[in-house]
Order: structure tokens, then C-alpha cells, then sequence
């Protein structure tokens, strides 16, 4: 008995014989892996093969198993097999679609899992017959298209939706894997538009169908026109978009953990807080990468992100419970989708409102907090990438800064000593740029670790910066408090110092036309002077790095030009504060007594008028986040890989729905 045969457990026993027999469909892969023709002898063996349940494993293990000399050998059986498994898909007998669906979907991995150091060629050869792939490919696509958009049953459209998964991603990476070629030239993409647009398939289907347009968008995309890219790049097609019909739920006790949970098949997730108040989250890394696709690809998605309904309490019908633990690895999990089947919401005025921006903020808000973990870390990355994408859109930026669409945000903010944790029952209503200059103070004020994460960090500065662009451009005075802004530390990174430093010019150059009084102005060269220490030894540090040679001796050079406002400042009001405390015998002004001096001391400065401050570079994917991307399409890929199994349709439930149909 062959070690194959052991490890699948294919053989049973008869109530007459000692000598255990082998199942017919065991015996019908053995004949396709002999060298002769199964139907040479047996007209009707295609046809009785796809009757048969279908063996996995055996399978699978069969083709595995399979050295160079006999690749030769069966190759025509092989290539008769992927044949008819597509010729099957068209029949009407259910049990014969099913049953083909699976044995491609063993064709698939078995033979790429046997020939990993292959070439796409060998391998579409051992498949199809390279001859003949062309042919065979538009024909399984053509196929698949017609279940996907058909009136098949729902459980064939999630077999058919998986098979896919499994194809796009047999190859550890999906650049590589040469059979998604025939997947570009016949696009599936209208159908999984389809199954999106649909309130009923977008509840039983839309995580699979997102996930799987996010890794055919990113299939080469930085060598070849991607058709998934160009066409998505131009749907306008609202409700296909709004892939979310989207609530948000968050129960928090004040004076015990609590259970958060977000309802959206685009940023769905699982958050749990523990009774040590140590928020965790289920990243979702696959779904996140959709989100940015869309954001980034398609400006008709920003109107998506606007979209306003009320924020409901979901009735919970009584059901299993649900496990707090994640039961599957991260990035892979599958959000609830219980409200896709409910379009119509409640429209009443006195009920907040939310929208798929708002989810998103929260979300970010916790999956920033922990980013020691990779996925979490790639989850933020991808973030506060999705963010800087927002906020260089024009639309969107309208939006966020709308002072008549405002909007309560409760972030989730992480618990530390000097502060205690809130619990804001009366959150006020404010535009929505207010919440993500919240999250990003709220970032840069958490996270000075010893392994800082440099990246995050430059990345929460740009967003402020841009958003700061747009309201110098447009004159909007935002009533939002800087001076958690101004106030927060900055970690010694020259780059980094730069950033923070023109943030600082922006204020001080340009704050009379978007700071909402001038009190703000006030206070900014409050902190500025309270600060002076740090500015000093900042000053120290680049002029060092400056006057030396090495690498960072050009950009020590321009944080040191940057601080020639910040240093006029300090040495124009310093000895200013000092007099007036001399003279009135005080030893340590109040707040009051100094913004008193600033106030009655402008009229003598002079500063600088510094240029391009109100400028900056586009977000370009390529090539700055190629990199990133690949390895994340890569880690999605793997993680898709390993939960994508036909058996989560289970046979024996898919054999007896099918088993009355003829």
C-alpha cells in the first residue's frame, strides 16, 4: 500500500473480505495517473468521474507525488481532466458542477505545490496543454462568469468565488503566477461588480469578492496594464461602490472592559477590550487593502466615504455565543455582514450619523495604538496611507472641513499615567477634520518609544501638513484646539525635525489666515517660548550635524534654515519676559502675564517670509510604496491561502442540496 493511499485514508473494508478495497473514485485517480486513457475503455468515465464525491486530499497528495518521468507520461490525462472538469461546469446536473469546481481547485494547488521551481509555462502546460491554454482558460472564465452572474444557487456562486481565491493565490507571490495572464484578458470583473451591487450577494458574498478584486488589482501592476486597475479606476457606479452598508456599535462600560464592534464588510473587524482596558483588535489587512484600492484608484469612492446614515443600535437576536478569541489568523477574518440585508435606516433627525469615513477613523484609532505587532504595524502603515490619500483629494477635503456637517467621533484613545482614560458621554459635534487631527495628535502624542516607529510618525505629520494647506488656501478658521499640536514631543530624527519644524512655519507664517482667533496665535508663540529650552539643543544638534561631513549633513542644513523664525521668536520675547518679571519682582510668570508680554511685543518683531511652506509632494505609489506593497499582497496572498478551503463549503452539505437535482 503506497504511502499516498495511507495518509489520505482512502480505503475500507467489506463485511466478506479481510483485504481492504479502495473507493471507485480513488480507483478512477488512479487510472488518469496511468498511462493509458481512463476513457479508452470506459466511454461514459469522464461522466461517472464527475458523479463520484470528490477525494481532496487523494487528489491533491496524488499529484504531488508525481516525479519528472511521469509528468511526461500522464500529461495528456492531466490536461484531459482540467478538459472535462470545464466541460462539467456547463452541465445541469449540480452534483457534476460541484464536483468540478473542487477537482480544479486540487488541479490548481496540487500541481503547483509539486512544481514550485517551475516556470508558469511548465506549468500551465501540465494543465491544460500550453497549446490549448488559451482556449481552455476562456472557456473555465466564461464558465465561472456565468455562474457568478447567473441564477445558480448561492452556494455555487461561494465554490465558484473560492476556486478563484485558490487560483489567484497558489503562487507565495501573485505577480509570479503566469495563469492569471488568461484571468486579465477574460475579466470577471463585471460579475464581481455585479455581486458587489447586489444587497442579497453582497451579505453572502461580498467579503470573498472584495478580497478577491483587491490581489487581481494588485497582479503586476507595476509592469503591465492591470485591466482590474483601469476598470476600476472609472466605475461610477454608486451602490457598486458603497460595498458597506455600514453600522457602527460601540458599547463601553465606565468602569469595566468593554465589547466594540464594527458591522462593514470593508473595515470589518472584531475589537475587544479586556478587563485591563488593553484594547485589541483582529486586523484585517485584506479588506484594508480593498479600502485603499478604492480610495486611491477611483475619486468617485470619496463620495462613498461621505456618505451619511444614522448610527442605530442593532437588535441582537439570541444565537450561539460568539468567541472573543479570534478563531482564524490575521487578515483573514470575514466581517459580519448582518445589516447588508437591511438597505432601508431609520431617517430620523434626532439619531447621530455616521458614515464609512467615521467607521474608519475609529478603527484606525485602536490598530494605531499597538504597532509592535507586524500585521498591526502594516494595518496602521496602510492607515495612514488610505488618510493621506483623503487628504489630498479636493472633495474630500470639502467634506472634512463642512461646518455644516459635523459629527461626533468618539476615538478610542490609549490609556496612560498623566492622563485618565475618558469616557465622554457628550462628545461635541464638529466637521470631521476635527477628528482626524485628533487621531493623528493623538498618535504623535502616545507613541515616543524607545523603537520608534519613524515611518507612522512622518506620515501623521504630513497628513496635518496637507490638511493645514488646504484651509491656508481656502482661509478656513477652524475652531479646533493646536495646542495638544504644539505642545507634543518630538523624537531627534533629522528628517523628522524638518517635517515638525515647517509645521511650526506654517503656523507662524501663515496661522492669520486659518487659526480661528487670535488667541490661537497667542497661545502658539506661548509654547514656542515655553519651549525654548528644547528648540535651543535642537538648534545645537543640527548645527553639529550641518557643520560635519556625512549623510545627514544636507538635511541638518535645512532643519537649521527651517529654524530661523522658531530662534527670532525665542530671542525677541525671552528677554522681554525677563524684564517684565525683574520689574515686577516676579519669580515665575503665570500663562497670563506671558502671553500679556507677547501680545504688547509684536509690533518690534521681524521674521522671515520662508517659501514653499504651503507645498508638498504628492503621494505617488510608485516607487516610494512598491515595496510595501508587494510584501503585503504577499502576506494577504499566504493568509487567504491558507483559510481558503472548498471544504468550508462542506461536501456532504453541498451534495445533499444538489442531491434532488437531476
Amino acid at each position: 500500500m503506497s504511502q499516498v493511499e495511507k495518509k489520505a485514508g482512502l480505503l475500507r473494508r467489506t463485511s466478506s473480505s479481510k483485504k481492504p478495497l479502495k473507493e471507485k473514485v480513488v480507483l478512477m485517480y488512479d487510472e488518469i495517473f496511468a498511462k493509458e486513457d481512463p476513457a479508452k475503455n470506459n466511454p461514459r468515465f469522464w461522466d461517472e468521474l464527475f458523479l463520484m464525491k470528490v477525494n481532496l486530499e487523494y487528489l491533491e497528495s496524488k499529484l504531488e507525488s508525481v516525479d519528472g518521468e511521469e509528468v511526461q507520461r500522464i500529461q495528456d490525462n492531466i490536461n484531459s481532466l482540467f478538459h472535462h472538469c470545464v466541460q462539467a461546469l456547463g452541465e445541469e446536473h449540480q452534483i457534476k458542477v460541484v464536483n468540478a469546481l473542487q477537482t480544479l481547485c486540487a488541479l490548481f494547488r496540487g500541481v503547483h505545490q509539486k512544481n514550485k521551481s517551475a516556470s508558469g509555462f511548465d506549468i500551465i502546460n501540465m494543465l491544460m496543454g500550453f497549446d490549448k491554454a488559451e482556449q481552455r482558460m476562456k472557456d473555465l472564465m466564461e464558465r465561472l462568469d456565468g455562474l457568478l452572474c447567473g441564477d445558480s444557487s448561492e452556494s455555487l456562486k461561494s465554490l465558484c468565488l473560492k476556486l478563484l481565491l485558490c487560483l489567484v493565490t497558489v503562487t507565495d507571490n501573485i505577480s509570479q503566477n503566469t495563469i492569471l495572464e488568461y484571468v486579465m484578458i477574460n475579466s470577471i470583473f463585471e460579475a464581481i461588480l455585479q455581486i458587489l451591487s447586489d444587497v442579497s450577494s453582497r451579505g453572502q458574498h461580498g467579503y470573498d469578492a472584495v478580497v478577491l478584486l483587491a490581489l487581481l488589482v494588485n497582479y503586476r501592476k507595476y509592469e503591465s496594464v492591470n485591466p482590474y486597475i483601469v476598470k476600476l479606476s472609472i466605475v461610477d457606479d454608486e451602490p457598486t461602490l458603497d460595498v458597506s452598508m455600514l453600522q457602527y456599535k460601540d458599547k463601553e462600560e465606565e468602569n469595566q472592559g468593554g465589547f466594540f464592534s464594527t458591522l462593514t464588510s470593508m473595515v470589518g473587524s472584531m475589537f475587544i477590550a479586556d478587563v485591563d482596558e488593553k484594547l485589541s483588535v483582529q486586523t484585517n489587512e485584506a479588506i484594508l487593502l480593498a479600502l485603499y484600492e478604492a480610495v486611491h484608484l477611483n475619486r468617485n469612492f470619496i463620495t462613498v466615504l461621505a456618505q451619511s446614515h444614522p448610527e442605530i443600535d442593532i437588535p441582537v437576536t439570541p444565537t450561539t455565543p460568539t468567541p472573543t478569541t479570534p478563531t482564524t489568523p490575521l487578515g483573514t477574518t470575514p466581517p459580519s455582514l448582518d445589516m447588508m440585508n437591511n438597505p432601508e435606516l431609520p431617517l430620523d433627525p434626532n439619531l447621530q450619523t455616521s458614515n464609512l469615513l467615521i467607521t474608519f477613523l475609529k478603527y484606525a484609532s485602536i490598530v494605531m495604538q499597538d504597532t509592535k505587532d507586524e500585521h498591526r504595524l502594516n494595518s496602521a502603515r496602510l492607515c495612514l496611507i488610505i488618510l493621506t490619500c483623503i487628504a489630498e483629494d479636493q472633495y474630500a477635503d470639502a467634506f472634512l472641513h463642512d461646518d455644516n456637517m459635523n459629527f461626533r467621533v468618539n476615538l478610542h484613545r490609549m490609556p496612560m499615567r498623566h492622563r485618565k482614560k475618558a469616557v465622554d458621554k457628550n462628545i461635541p459635534s464638529r466637521p470631521l477634520v476635527c477628528a482626524v487631527l485628533d487621531l493623528m495628535v493623538e498618535f504623535i502624542v502616545t507613541h515616543m518609544m524607545k523603537d520608534f516607529p519613524m515611518d507612522l510618525y512622518l506620515r501623521c505629520v504630513q497628513i496635518i501638513h496637507k490638511l493645514l494647506c488646504y484651509q491656508k488656501k481656502c482661509r478656513i478658521r477652524l475652531h479646533y484646539t493646536w495646542r495638544e499640536l504644539w505642545s507634543g514631543k518630538v523624537h531627534p530624527n533629522v528628517c523628522l525635525l524638518l517635517q515638525v519644524v515647517n509645521l511650526f512655519n506654517m503656523f507662524i507664517t501663515y496661522g492669520d489666515t486659518f487659526l480661528p482667533t487670535s488667541n490661537s496665535y497667542d497661545e502658539l508663540y506661548y509654547e514656542i517660548v515655553r519651549m525654548h529650552q528644547v528648540f535651543d539643543n535642537l538648534y545645537c544638534m543640527v548645527l553639529r550635524v550641518s557643520t560635519n561631513t556625512g549623510q545627514w549633513k544636507e538635511a541638518a542644513s535645512k532643519v537649521t534654515h527651517a529654524l530661523v523664525n522658531v530662534r527670532a521668536i525665542i530671542n525677541h520675547f525671552n528677554p522681554k519676559i525677563e524684564s517684565y518679571a525683574a520689574v515686577n519682582h516676579i519669580s515665575q510668570l503665570s500663562e497670563e502675564q506671558v502671553l500679556e508680554v507677547v501680545r504688547s511685543n509684536y509690533d518690534t518683531l521681524t521674521l522671515k517670509l520662508q517659501d514653499g511652506l504651503d507645498q508638498f509632494e504628492r503621494y505617488s505609489e510608485q516607487p516610494k510604496e512598491a515595496a510595501f506593497f508587494k510584501e503585503l499582497v504577499r502576506s494577504i496572498s499566504l493568509n487567504v491561502r491558507k483559510n481558503v478551503s472548498l471544504n468550508t463549503l462542506s461536501q456532504d452539505v453541498l451534495l445533499k442540496e444538489f442531491s434532488t437535482i437531476s
